[in-house]
């Protein structure tokens, strides 16, 4: 029985001068429960402003048809056309709403011509409510490009929709901007979950609650990687996560002793293996630091009366030894030194050494967790994601190269903001920058973010990390470089398909709105930033989209996929820590390093809130850039196939940024 279906969808052609005879077999693809359709074919006038239903050109026998579909379903219907028919410039999708409510998410129509070819129309879309939709042909298109005024008039009206609708917000001073929606449910619905249960960290929580009571150990969780835990006091286990944990870009090289970090060459000598002093082993390029300054004058955690929690701002030297492992030689807790802020060795007692590393780790989880994951990848690729929405109309090449990676961005930082950020989120309760000190922490890391710092080898650089013969052995470093120029390169084919030259970019109203909404809006415009206002050349376009995608893919993967790693053996990377750094050496116990670490509930509050190049929704239709895809895909598979050859017999492979593991976006 059909009455049980309460939509109906009318789908239209508009057509232009250009002839045509014979029929046109309309084929639609629904994701998707059981659903009634009614197809009518319309021509129109290109001309005209207005798109206007001029003849009726389906059979009679077809006037009264319903279409039940099914989940995935396809269907074809062959539709004979009298009529001479121009060029099909526009596809319209109406939904009529009944009795109920039920959204219709339409992946794609294809259109075949008397003359045998086919032109899709890219939708991947939801139609809801009462709501039109219109469609451009696949065919990407830059705004210069388009002459008609029909075809000028759609992209105007799309991008005023959606400015209406992917609206600025600013959260908390300082950060950067927002989707202006409270909760997952006010996002537009297009770039909403299907289903939030996945992403529901309360959830996660009772997962992590339960998986505890099960287990002997106290700190023994989830899927832990049982060498991280059997060797996280290892002095080689320390030093290895700044070049391949889940934070591997706090390290850079030392050029000098910094002043308020007065390390000796005699306080060091038993560590060095080289006969050389602490000077000349700088001037060697042996010695990194890695400085956690940043979290100076950080607010702790004082949501809960009944717990006092503590944060620290250490400085960490780094030595390479002579086998090129990377080995900590000495700790400063605070950064003004003093006699109440000593600098712990390896030669200290065992405890006062292991308790001052722990501190460092639990500062690196601050820094990682807030700066480079939340703002680094998170917060800036919604600002990317919302620009995009706002000044990229879907047929422009440049949306449909983003969206795949950005989509969902939007979703999976509102549902953050509703409960793990928030107020009383989980950061409050697990963490000891909750309550106020994570937004302390961006608004302070906003201060020293630029541009250039999302670009991979330009990061890199900047720390003084470059050279594989000086530091063996980074694979964050190798891996993500190798990941880097293979999207350069796709992103290089694709924008020399639609960017014949440096004017070409220049000449792009579009493109140029769209970065000028990042860093006017997006980032307010903030000198510090140094983000562009514009893009003279094909080379900063390319440099610029690849930051884009690179970010919200291959950066997110190095940094998020490695947390169940390193981060759920609590001891290694402490979220809160419960006692005050040690002021004086020689005073640290096993019960003192035990009453510092966090209790079991913030434990598994922590626990409960911790594949680039595959493109499902082809947005581009166009055979050189579908060319320049198969071509990105084969690159990555031999990236793959290096990784994976290189990690066999390790104790710790490295393998966050093997494309086969690299999510095309950071909502996961």
């Amino acid at each position: 029985m059909l009455c049980q279906h309460f939509n109906i969808l009318c789908i239209l052609c508009i057509f232009g001068h250009q002839c045509l005879k014979g029929y046109c077999c309309i084929t639609a693809e629904r994701i998707t429960t059981k659903i009634t359709f009614s197809y009518n074919l319309l021509t129109g006038n290109s001309s005209q402003a207005s798109l206007t239903k001029v003849a009726e050109i389906y059979e009679p026998r077809m006037k009264n048809l319903l279409l039940v579909l099914f989940q995935k379903q396809v269907d074809s219907y062959d539709i004979n056309v009298t009529e001479d028919l121009g060029d099909i410039e526009l596809v319209k999708i109406e939904k009529r709403k009944y009795w109920m409510q039920d959204d219709w998410y339409c992946k794609y129509i294809t259109v075949k011509t008397p003359a045998g070819d086919y032109i899709e129309f890219p939708c991947f879309r939801w139609v809801t409510d009462d709501k039109e939709i219109i469609l451009r042909d696949g065919r990407a298109r830059l705004p210069q490009n388009d002459k008609t005024r029909v075809a000028k008039q759609h992209r105007r009206k799309e991008l005023e929709l959606r400015q209406k609708v992917y609206r600025w917000r600013e959260w908390h001073p300082g950060f950067p901007m927002s989707i202006d929606a409270n909760t997952h449910k006010e996002l537009p619905r297009d770039i909403q979950f299907d289903s939030e249960k996945g992403i529901d960290f309360v959830l996660n929580y009772s997962k992590a609650l339960t998986s505890w009571n099960l287990l002997h150990d106290q700190y023994f969780l989830l899927s832990l990687a049982e060498y991280v835990m059997q060797h996280w006091q290892e002095d080689f286990m320390f030093g290895y996560q700044f070049l391949n944990g889940c934070n591997p870009v706090m390290m850079q090289k030392s050029t000098k002793i910094p002043d308020n970090f007065p390390v000796t060459s005699a306080m060091v000598e038993s560590c060095l293996e080289r006969d050389l002093t602490l000077e000349e082993e700088v001037k060697a390029g042996n010695i990194y630091i890695a400085d956690y300054a940043i979290m100076e004058g950080i607010s702790p955690n004082s949501t809960d009366p009944c717990t006092l929690q503590y944060l620290a701002a250490p400085i960490c030297m780094l030595y390479k030894n002579v086998q090129n492992k990377i080995l900590p030689i000495a700790i400063q807790l605070g950064q003004t030194p003093g006699e109440d802020n000593p600098i712990f060795l390896p030669t200290d007692d065992k405890y006062d050494w292991l308790l001052a590393k722990i501190w460092v780790r639990s500062s690196d989880f601050h820094v990682h967790q807030t700066v480079t994951h939340l703002l680094r990848t998170h917060l800036i690729s919604e600002v990317f994601g919302i620009a995009m929405f706002r000044q990229l109309p879907a047929v422009h090449p440049a949306f449909k190269l983003l969206l795949p990676h950005i989509r969902f961005t939007i979703a999976i930082n509102t549902k953050a903001r509703e409960q793990l950020i928030c107020e009383c989120g989980l950061f409050d309760k697990a963490n000891g920058t909750g309550g106020g000190g994570h937004v302390e922490l961006v608004q302070k890391s906003m201060k020293t973010f630029t541009y250039k710092s999302l670009c991979f080898p330009e990061a890199i650089k900047a720390r003084g990390l470059e050279s594989e013969e000086e530091l063996p052995y980074y694979y964050y470093r190798d891996d993500g470089l190798r990941v880097w120029k293979a999207v350069q390169s796709f992103v290089t084919d694709i924008v020399s398909i639609y960017y014949s030259s440096d004017e070409t970019v220049q000449d792009d109203e579009e493109i140029q709105a769209f970065v000028k909404d990042v860093c006017s809006f997006g980032m307010q415009d903030q000198d510090e930033c140094e983000f562009p206002k514009s893009l003279k050349t094909r080379e900063q376009l390319i440099e610029y989209l690849t930051t884009v995608i690179f970010t919200a893919s291959a950066q997110h993967a190095s940094i998020n996929f490695g947390q169940y790693d390193w981060c759920s053996w609590i001891p290694n990377s402490p979220p809160t820590m419960r006692k005050a750094p040690p002021t004086k050496k020689g005073t640290v116990t096993v019960q003192h390093i035990i009453e510092s670490l966090p209790d079991r509930g913030r434990s598994c509050w922590h626990l409960g809130a911790l594949f680039l190049g595959m493109y499902p929704d082809e947005h581009f239709t166009e055979k050189p850039a579908k060319a320049a895809m198969e071509k990105f895909r084969k690159k990555l598979t031999e990236i793959t196939s290096f990784i994976k050859s290189r990690n066999e017999g390790k104790k710790l492979p490295y393998y966050y940024l093997s494309p086969d593991r690299i999510p095309n976006s950071v909502a996961v």
